[in-house]
């Protein structure tokens, strides 16, 4: 403990909680990251559209990596609002509503396939109307993680380094005692618990989707329906 502790009795709690929140938001960050390339990967392989996997930037403001984030979920938005339009002009009424819901019988599955083949998509088997379902079904889990990551990144948050997170709040207040330290401590952990307060949730949604739409294919492939 430090000098201005004994003063400040309140600094060194809120510097723990501070380290802590900024702990969460790294580890939500990482983990937005790794679904995506997770989801980029799912792309690749049952519907062949490409998108370059993300990486982290250490070196980056938090503002920086929340725009790579932004920019690749956006870009796998527009592609699916292209499917959208066409496969509403080429599927029947009630097979796009079936397509939606993920209720398709394997025939009907075989259909859609054929017409995903002739659109957009480089490749699409039995598992693509699956996989085109479920990104129907999450578009307001992909539209939340953009939302929330824009928020954060638009905040005095979004312009700290993001490896200084990683290296603890010492960096950020390093040199700043006593009253001005409470100060800023105070305003920074106002801003860390209203990011967190929506980014939590929406991160968890986004990683959780991601992790059962792979665990569905997993299983969809261990009863053959694949083939």
């Amino acid at each position: 403990m430090n000098f201005a502790d004994i003063f400040y009795p309140e600094n060194p709690k809120m510097r723990e909680t501070l380290i802590r929140k900024s702990q969460e938001i790294v580890e939500l960050m990482k983990n937005n990251f790794r679904a995506t390339n997770q989801l980029i990967d799912v792309l690749k392989e049952h519907l062949g559209l490409r998108f370059n996997p993300i990486t982290l930037n250490e070196s980056a403001t938090v503002k920086a990596n929340c725009d790579v984030l932004i920019q690749r979920i956006r870009e796998i938005q527009t592609r699916l609002e292209k499917i959208d339009k066409e496969l509403v002009e080429k599927l029947e009424p009630d097979l796009y509503e079936k397509l939606k819901t993920r209720d398709l019988s394997i025939p009907e599955r075989a259909k859609v396939s054929e017409v995903l083949r002739g659109i957009q998509c480089g490749f699409a088997g039995l598992v693509a109307p699956f996989v085109v379902g479920w990104l129907f079904q999450n578009v307001a889990i992909l539209a939340g993680i953009t939302v929330t990551c824009e928020l954060i990144a638009t905040g005095l948050l979004g312009c700290v380094v993001f490896g200084v997170l990683l290296m603890g709040i010492e960096m950020i207040f390093q040199g700043i005692l006593g009253s001005i330290e409470r100060d800023r401590l105070k305003q920074a952990l106002k801003e860390y618990e209203d990011a967190l307060e929506d980014f939590r949730p929406a991160s968890e949604k986004y990683q959780d989707s991601i992790t059962e739409v792979k665990l569905t294919i997993k299983r969809m492939a261990n009863m053959n329906e694949l083939s």
